[in-house]
């Protein structure tokens, strides 16, 4: 698909959750007093003081392999990419009594296969503590992928908000997964897709759902932030529960039901739209307790992907 010159802009049911229990405006006067900072070079940034503000070490430039004005990720390199999966079923965590995440295996199996048909070279870990885990996503962010479309990384395990966990103890995850890819750290993944899904509760409050009722009637350079082209899809908003049972996840099994019908089809957006859809409509707690019977979930997504990534079969 070709960028329009002459535009503007782009055209399940049962389960155990994942823990334990052209803009024309007018200008007001005091806008117009501001006017200088909407000049060049007159950007500010909402850190409260500037000068307070940390920056990334400039690490040189990385190579580029889709056109800047490109609406899609070039998906045509020699290998479509690395896909590591942590699988984390049993825990050893002081003063946390974590139950082992029984139905964890289908979902590592299932992702193994759909990934594998989606042409990834797929690597999955099990049940390592968080310096063998620090260890192996050090190793493969020191990778060279100038020949991989991707990156993706998986985590299945326990949560809370803020925290993941792996076998011996807790994490953050933008210090220990995502952040050690940015562009500025893994220049040869700068301007590709980075692709991480994380199936892990982000706290314990249990989603009770809502009843409805249908009704009928350029440049040879440029630059870009360390963290664009990154997609972060967790299986459920911040301070809720993930649920589970013995065929899996409720998020997993969604997301590779799409993938394997979709995943030549439509876009990755595109897909986990359909992944919360699926996720939101179609499951259901069954629970013995009250309290935990009849809950919902709806998966989480946040892009940073400045392009649409469409997965291509190889020739």
């Amino acid at each position: 698909m070709q960028k329009n010159e002459n535009s503007k802009y782009f055209q399940y049911k049962h389960g155990n959750h994942d823990t334990n229990t052209k803009h024309n405006s007018t200008r007001t006067p005091q806008i117009n007093k501001l006017k200088e900072f909407n000049q060049p070079g007159k950007d500010t940034s909402d850190a409260g003081s500037f000068y307070s503000c940390l920056s990334t070490p400039n690490k040189g430039f990385g190579v580029s392999s889709t056109d800047k004005d490109a609406w899609y990720y070039n998906m045509h390199h020699t290998k479509r990419g690395k896909a590591i999966i942590f699988n984390h079923e049993h825990f050893q965590v002081k003063n946390k009594n974590f139950e082992s995440r029984a139905g964890t295996e289908m979902d590592c199996r299932n992702l193994e296969i759909t990934l594998n048909n989606l042409g990834f070279s797929v690597i999955p870990y099990e049940n390592l503590t968080l310096d063998e885990l620090n260890d192996k996503i050090d190793y493969w962010a020191k990778k060279d992928y100038t020949k991989h479309d991707c990156f993706l990384m998986a985590v299945l395990s326990h949560g809370e908000e803020g925290i993941i966990y792996a076998k011996d103890r807790g994490y953050k995850p933008e210090n220990i997964l995502w952040g050690r890819f940015t562009g500025d750290k893994c220049i040869t993944l700068a301007g590709k897709p980075k692709l991480f899904f994380i199936q892990a509760c982000q706290g314990d409050q249990l989603d009770s759902g809502v009843q409805l009722r249908t009704q009928v009637d350029g440049p040879s350079s440029f630059k870009i932030p360390i963290y664009a082209d990154m997609l972060i899809a967790y299986s459920t908003v911040p301070n809720f529960v993930a649920w589970r049972n013995l065929k899996g996840s409720w998020f997993i099994e969604a997301l590779c039901d799409a993938l394997n019908k979709y995943g030549y089809v439509h876009d990755l957006l595109t897909i986990l739209t359909l992944v919360n859809h699926k996720v939101a409509i179609e499951f259901e707690s069954n629970s013995i307790d009250p309290k935990m019977n009849k809950k919902k979930q709806i998966p989480c997504i946040t892009s940073m992907l400045t392009r649409f990534v469409k997965f291509e079969k190889e020739n």
